[in-house]
């Protein structure tokens, strides 16, 4: 039997939009005010879908503390009260939008997460804004 389990996590980040490729009036006219010098926050929710079978010795598809810690370790720890684009060095190359931060999140988990199981991240950069990668 397949069964899918969801847990929520959240951080406070903050980042820029800036391409250095382009000029300064081509960043403000595709990023608009994320393209801000001095950075602005989120405060980002992630939603974690593992599906699986469920072991029968234990009724779970995974372990939900296990995946709690994996959370916390991979993502809450790594990116929570960072400036995206100066701390954390996933984003010295890749625009942190919310899209390659979803798929960052989904890199980190996949790199963890036995392969028997298929992964799904949801990330919300706003209530209105939010992000699924793989896309489905």
């Amino acid at each position: 039997m397949k069964a899918a389990i969801y847990r929520w996590g959240h951080f406070n980040a903050a980042h820029r939009l800036y391409n250095p490729k382009w000029s300064e009036e081509k960043n403000k006219e595709v990023f608009g005010i994320c393209t801000n010098p001095n950075y602005h926050g989120h405060n980002y929710e992630v939603v974690v879908k593992v599906i699986g079978e469920v072991d029968p010795e234990t009724g779970f598809v995974i372990n939900l503390f296990d995946l709690k810690n994996l959370i916390e370790k991979e993502i809450e720890d790594r990116f929570d009260h960072k400036n995206l684009n100066l701390d954390c060095p996933e984003f010295r190359e890749l625009l942190p939008t919310a899209e390659n931060v979803c798929y960052v999140i989904w890199t980190l988990l996949r790199n963890k997460l036995d392969e028997k199981y298929h992964i799904l991240v949801r990330l919300y950069e706003t209530q209105r804004n939010f992000v699924e990668y793989p896309a489905e």
